[in-house]
């Protein structure tokens, strides 16, 4: 039904919650190195580019920060408010949306609600007082997670293994693997050991939904490291996953929103994030009820033989 559009007496509190998804939820980056370096003159420079010529250049790397899968903004007013949830990635999103410490507030759709948001799409939730007669007040918290829910369960794909033929095939962590396999979201993962550097293709042909490639540090706390990995995130035709994890610095090679076949070349291996040592995290994720859970898969290697992914 329509929300009436009246003046509110008293003010509208407009405090966002945003709760992040977790591991590898979120991604891109905006941060850039910089470049310093002296010219023939003696003058010094800074500056995002390299120089042309032979320079000793210094480069600066900058301190990058996890962008939010999901943008929410009020593109309406504080009393006739619309909010508006803008998915970034090239995939679907899910949020779920709730209002907490309503008084005298509906909104359309009701609220709670998932609302699934397409590539680079949105979806708006409309506020209004249920008796314009009186005040009305809320706060609206939103939960972001990629994928659309309960995708991923069609067909049994074999995954190649995400590495060139000549490079010599070492799991240091599969399947259940007791230091760090013991999430839903990472259950279900195979860590390659493999030296910062190593070329790392497509597993499987899909779309590059998302990526990370500015962090340039690992540690073992989870909570500070684990959103600071890069990655790449292909999505499948399937709707499942593909995470590419622990990247080297600027060591992604492909762009949001392109299209990978498998075997391609899409970035090199190194440490970053939630890492102790050198190595690909690789992972095949679904979202099942607002949480990023990892499935089961098959993988042979470059010769077609299958690979054992239980745990060492």
């Amino acid at each position: 039904m329509p929300l009436p559009r009246t003046p509110d007496p008293l003010p509208i509190p407009r405090t966002i919650v945003l709760l992040l998804a977790g591991l590898l939820a979120a991604g891109s980056l905006t941060a850039q190195p910089v470049y310093l370096w002296t010219d023939e003159n003696g003058v010094q420079h800074l500056s995002d580019r390299r120089p042309d010529g032979e320079y000793t250049v210094t480069e600066q790397r900058a301190v990058a920060t996890p962008k939010d899968p999901v943008t929410m903004r009020n593109v309406g007013t504080e009393r006739a408010p619309e909010w508006r949830f803008e998915n970034r990635l090239h995939g679907p999103v899910t949020v779920a949306v709730a209002l907490t410490k309503a008084e005298n507030t509906i909104s359309e759709p009701a609220l709670p609600a998932l609302l699934e948001l397409p590539d680079r799409g949105h979806r708006t939730v409309l506020l209004g007082p249920l008796d314009d007669r009186r005040g009305w007040r809320y706060r609206i918290e939103m939960r972001a997670v990629p994928g659309a829910l309960d995708s991923g369960k069609a067909g049994d794909p074999v995954y190649r293994v995400p590495l060139r033929a000549d490079t010599p095939i070492r799991i240091g962590q599969g399947f259940g693997g007791a230091f760090s396999h013991n999430e839903p979201g990472s259950h279900h993962a195979v860590d390659f050991s493999v030296p910062v550097g190593t070329p790392i293709v497509a597993a499987r042909g899909g779309v590059v939904m998302d990526s990370a490639r500015n962090f340039h540090r690992s540690g073992d706390d989870l909570a500070r490291d684990g959103p600071r990995a890069n990655f790449v995130r292909i999505l499948h035709d399937d709707g499942s996953m593909a995470v590419y994890a622990h990247l080297d610095y600027r060591g992604v090679s492909v762009q949001d929103g392109q299209r990978v076949r498998a075997g391609q070349l899409i970035g090199r291996s190194g440490n970053t994030g939630f890492s102790t040592g050198p190595h690909l995290h690789f992972a095949v994720q679904v979202n099942r009820d607002m949480q990023l859970v990892s499935i089961p898969f098959r993988m042979v290697d470059t010769k077609n033989r299958p690979l054992d992914l239980q745990a060492p």
